[in-house]
Formats: C-alpha cells, structure tokens, sequence
C-alpha cells in the first residue's frame, strides 16, 4: 500500500529566470553561428532554445488546500502541497488532488429495517482526501468511491435498527445521535484504505416507504397508546401500594383482606380511568 510522501520541487520562480536566461542565450548563439557562420554555436543554440522550452512545461502554481500527485515514468515520486509557484522535472506527470472539504447527500435509499419494515433513508457525508497517495493510486476513482461506500454503509446501518421501537432500545427515529455515531463509524472503517477523512455523517431524511406509511402511522398509534397506559398502570399501581403501606404504618385503619381487595380495585379505576372519578360518600360504616 503506497503512502504519501512529500515532494521537494524547486521554487519556480528562480526557474523562470534561469529559463528564460537560458532562452535568450540560445537565441544569442543562433544568431552569432548563423552571422559568423560556426555550426557549433548555431546547433548550441537551438538545443538550449528547445531545452528551455520543453523545461518551461515543469513549471506550475499550486493553490491552497490544493495538492500534485507526481509520478515519473509511472512511479510514484512524492505529492506537492505547498501553494506557490514550483519547477519539477518537466518528464513528471501531474495529476492534481483538491484537498478541501466536500459533502454530498445520498441518494433517498429504499432498505429494511430491522424489523424488515421498508423505510426511506439519506444521510450528508462531509469528508476531505487526508492521502493523495492512497486516494489516486489505491481505488480507481476516490470521489466515485466515497459515493457507493457511504450508501452502502446507510444500507448496512439501517437494517440493524427499528425505525422505532418505543423506548425498547435504540431507534432509526429516536436515537439520531447514537445512529450518526454509528453511520460514522462505519465509514471510517470502509474509507480509510481510500484515504479519505469523513469530518461528518448525518441522517438527512427518514420515513416510511409510502406503501405502508399509513398502516405504520396506525401501528405507531397502537404502539404508542399500549406503552402510555402500561406506564399508567405501572404508576397506578406504585400508588396503590404506597397507599396500603402509609395506611397500615401510620394504623388509620385495618382493612381485612376483602375490603383491601375492594379498596385496591376501586383506587386503580380512578388512577387509570381517562375520565374524572365521580366521588361517592359513604354515610354508612365501612361494610355498608
């Protein structure tokens, strides 16, 4: 696996001065072999005419956040990033990397979740190349790269969490923080080996598939009516408890088990009911 390595050119601006000194001497000694007749400075000449010009294509200005990946005759031969002007071997192929941050949103991906239910999922990536090497030389195309692991990745996140699960655990819909952490994880893992950096991973967009988003909204419902009268429940009967127990320490007092049953039953109507309780007085005794 090829690493990046940096590249030392040579400041090219001393480069222009010493190719175009070079130009002009060429033309300087064209003209005295062409005027005096000498083969020797006219052939001089035109070679440091042509050297100058061909080496004139080794000259290149480098912006910020901007990077040249360098190969000679097919080898790797180090990466560019300082911006300024700079002179390489001109025999050098150049090919160029933006070492910026860029994002993009997936597409709107059709997947099962984990409870095989069909939902709607997108996410916006915000990654950079942290290794031009590895990013020109060890996937064919980064930027297509990036694209299909990221939804690969989303596809792969969501199939393992229920779009909700009412507080059972974590969820597609409840649990964002949990679910981008996971969403970044994975494709730290997958883009790497690209050498590509993910700053950010998020979920842009989630809903069900619009076949069953109606009978999913109605399941919702249910689901969400069965959890709150549980935990109403589960209340009612933490205050029927503590009810029987301040009673019985504090000996206001002492029910036998069938009017305790009866006191039981009528304090869970009230907590639970969803109507107000209709209040009865009692001018009798206890047993009537």
């Amino acid at each position: 696996m090829l690493r990046e390595n940096e590249a030392r050119p040579v400041p090219g601006l001393l480069m222009v001065f010493v190719l175009i000194a070079l130009l002009l001497g060429g033309v300087f000694a064209t003209q005295l072999g062409g005027r005096y007749q000498e083969p020797y400075h006219f052939v001089l000449g035109l070679l440091a005419m042509t050297g100058a010009g061909f080496a004139f294509k080794g000259i290149f200005s480098l912006e910020p956040n901007d990077a040249r990946v360098l190969t000679l005759f097919g080898k790797y031969a180090g990466t560019v990033k300082q911006p300024g002007l700079w002179f390489v071997n001109p025999f050098m192929a150049r090919q160029n990397v933006s070492l910026r941050v860029r994002n993009f949103e997936t597409n709107k991906l059709k997947v099962n979740d984990a409870h095989s239910n069909p939902v709607e999922i997108g996410a916006i990536v915000v990654w950079k190349v942290t290794d031009t090497a590895e990013a020109i030389f060890e996937v064919n195309d980064y930027a297509q790269y990036v694209v299909v692991q990221s939804e690969s990745a989303l596809r792969a996140l969501a199939s393992q969490y229920p779009y909700d699960a009412h507080g059972l655990g974590i969820a597609l819909s409840t649990h964002q923080t949990e679910v981008n952490k996971g969403l970044l994880e994975a494709l730290h893992e997958r883009l790497g080996k690209a050498g590509v950096e993910v700053l950010e991973a998020r979920i842009s967009h989630l809903a069900y598939a619009p076949e069953i988003a109606a009978a999913m909204l109605q399941r919702q419902q249910a689901s969400a009516i069965v959890a709150a009268r549980q935990t109403i429940v589960e209340g009612a009967v933490g205050m029927v408890e503590q009810a029987l127990a301040h009673l019985k320490e504090r000996d206001i007092v002492e029910l036998d088990p069938e009017r305790k049953a009866a006191m039981v039953s009528n304090l869970l109507v009230v907590l639970c009911s969803e109507r107000s309780a209709q209040p009865v007085v009692n001018a009798g005794t206890l047993y009537n």
